[in-house]
């Protein structure tokens, strides 16, 4: 599945890149393929940003990479409860 989601997501920025080129180069009065150039390049970096942080969730729960540093806030449940260290 990992290699399934990594193929998405090199793909997905492919079109993303491509079709994002098309839509700035094609000219004013070709509206038709500017707009359809431009839906397909936020298709390509909605799937690539969703392709993206699912790989990085997928890697973090392997242990492959690290998971971020997380502040202790469990001072904040001692103060809304009331009670004192």
């Amino acid at each position: 599945m990992r290699k399934l989601i990594a193929i998405l997501n090199v793909v997905a920025w492919a079109g993303f890149w491509a079709f994002g080129y098309i839509a700035l180069t094609t000219h004013a009065h070709n509206v038709r393929d500017m707009v359809t150039a431009a839906i397909l390049a936020a298709l390509g970096g909605a799937v690539g940003m969703w392709a993206y942080f699912r790989l990085i969730r997928i890697n973090e729960e392997t242990g492959y990479a690290k998971r971020p540093n997380r502040a202790d806030r469990s001072h904040l449940d001692i103060e809304e409860n009331g009670e004192q260290a």
